[in-house]
């Protein structure tokens, strides 16, 4: 295992989580770091521990034991608000779109701007306003899509994907998290998230990917941290392990360096 000293400050710090559902032990120990700047990659088997983790930086689920640091300083993350104020967004797989609005409706869900029309009884979504708020962040990060009046349901899985990351963006974020983001896409549409996250990453944001695909983590990944049995059991700098050597560490096929620290 190879813990790398990070140039850029820790965004994200999480030390020994644990977490039981009944009887099962869902975490028994998981402890990893991410800097801004930088693409984290979480892997393991199913049943590792990985989306119990995500649950809990996120605020849907509340460790037994264990400390989450953001940005140096410990956090009770005891509901997805406080994690979103802190700047903790999670785009998770089912990306939670509705495909029955638009493409700005879908980024300002829950945030919508209004305007007054009738002072003290109406107002109305101010759609120029949101649209307005959007393109600077969207041409930062050099997203593509149509115009931002089309229905979401008419995307292809690329642009779904891409609306859902921007909409993780717009919102000041200081650590994006990515459960299988290229999950049943296509190659060219692979790409083009793939290339946007490691946009979000030089833009300055600490990035988390939740992922099988090991081409795609090797591609875009920093650092690999591998869980086993709800465990942090290893972390590699991509360049100095092999796609063998992780699946080794998430089968257990070979022995690694335990995480103590």
């Amino acid at each position: 295992m190879t813990e790398l000293g990070h140039a850029n400050h820790c965004v994200l710090e999480v030390r020994g989580l644990r977490k039981r559902f009944g009887a099962v032990q869902a975490l028994d120990g998981v402890t990893f770091s991410v800097a801004a700047g930088e693409i984290v990659a979480l892997v393991g088997d199913n049943g590792a521990g990985k989306s119990t983790t995500i649950k809990m930086i996120a605020g849907v689920e509340q460790p037994d034991e264990g400390d989450i640091l953001f940005e140096g300083e410990p956090v009770r993350l005891n509901s997805p608000a406080i994690a979103e104020k802190l700047g903790i967004q999670t785009v998770y797989q089912d990306l939670a779109l509705c495909d029955n609005l638009d493409i700005v409706s879908n980024l300002f869900l829950g945030r919508e701007l209004r305007r007054t029309l009738i002072p003290g009884l109406v107002r109305v979504l101010d759609r120029n306003e949101m649209e307005r708020r959007a393109m600077p962040v969207l041409n930062e990060l050099g997203i593509r899509l149509p115009p931002l009046d089309t229905q979401v349901a008419s995307l292809s899985g690329g642009q779904r994907q891409t609306v859902a990351v921007a909409r993780s963006v717009l919102w000041g974020s200081k650590l994006v998290m990515l459960d299988e983001p290229t999950a049943a896409l296509g190659v060219v549409q692979q790409r083009a998230v793939l290339e946007l996250i490691q946009r979000l990453a030089q833009s300055g944001k600490a990035v988390m990917v939740i992922s099988h695909n090991m081409n795609d983590v090797f591609k875009i990944a920093d650092r690999i941290v591998v869980l086993r049995l709800g465990r942090t059991v290893a972390a590699f700098e991509r360049g100095n392990v092999t796609p063998e050597q992780v699946v080794a560490a998430i089968t257990g096929a070979s022995a690694v360096e335990e995480v103590t620290s």
